[in-house]
């Protein structure tokens, strides 16, 4: 059996909202063992107000970082302080960074330079330099589920995480649209592609191995982001492969599944 991966949860209070916090704990819990919760930002400021009884509750260790120059999130050098601390104790195989601000780029390059899995978590509106510097990222307002602040999910197909930024006046260059692992465009554009690069001769190529391969390549990749649960029945669904199943009989309980491109 598989060790569990130990994990420290950090999260930027000052740019995420309170909202989040199952899915943030539920994610991370999702990964493994949570041996570190923390929250860093200006306790004495009344922004943070919506935090504090959510912190309590589930028992996250606030930090306290005053902010020195107005307009500036203070709370970003001390959680960065504090991860590489937790990174040279040596005790953790993986942390969680909470934040929707590119000023953790750096800090997620450097924790997987030192082979630790990192997984981010923020709104859509979090910089592509964030999001390609994880092993995975998540979308918090993609996963938060409240009927009363929320439309019914959309049908896959119309999902765009890109349309809320441009209803705001806001332009992304094309290239960031290319490279977005909601957008099922480009996921499909990659799946196309990884099949062909990496199937067998028969044209063929494990499931597991499909699914790697795309999360390497879109690191927000998620199948919950088009409503889907599992990532088979997602690919199925696409309608652009041919599916093969073995193994799954009653002296073998494993299912082996294979696609290869119509």
């Amino acid at each position: 059996m598989d060790k569990e991966m130990k994990i420290a949860v950090l999260i930027d209070a000052e740019n995420i909202s309170s909202k989040y916090v199952n899915v943030i704990l539920s994610e991370a819990n999702n990964l493994g063992s949570v041996i570190y919760k923390r929250i860093y930002g200006d306790w004495t400021s009344s922004r943070m107000s919506s935090w504090k009884t959510t912190v309590l509750d589930n028992s996250i260790q606030p930090i306290q970082q005053y902010s020195n120059v107005t307009g500036k999130n203070s709370s970003d050098s001390s959680l960065i302080i504090d991860a590489m601390d937790l990174l040279y104790q040596g005790r953790l195989d993986g942390f969680c960074i909470v934040s929707s601000d590119s000023d953790f780029t750096r800090l997620a390059s450097r924790l997987r330079e030192a082979e630790i899995y990192v997984l981010g978590m923020g709104e859509q509106k979090t910089p592509r330099s964030f999001i390609s510097a994880c092993n995975k990222f998540s979308y918090l307002d993609l996963l938060y589920d409240d009927g009363t602040k929320h439309e019914a999910p959309q049908p896959a197909e119309k999902l765009q995480p890109v349309a809320p930024a441009e209803s705001r006046g806001e332009k992304r260059p094309e290239k960031h649209v290319e490279k977005n692992g909601s957008d099922l465009k480009s996921i499909k554009k990659a799946l196309r592609e990884l099949a062909e690069e990496n199937s067998d001769d028969g044209g063929w190529i494990l499931s597991g191995m499909l699914g790697q391969l795309l999360m390497r390549r879109f690191p927000d990749f998620d199948v919950r982001n088009f409503g889907s649960k599992k990532f088979v029945p997602f690919i199925q669904s696409l309608g652009l492969f041919e599916t093969r199943e073995s193994g799954g009989d009653e002296n073998n309980g494993s299912r082996v599944v294979s696609f290869r491109l119509k």
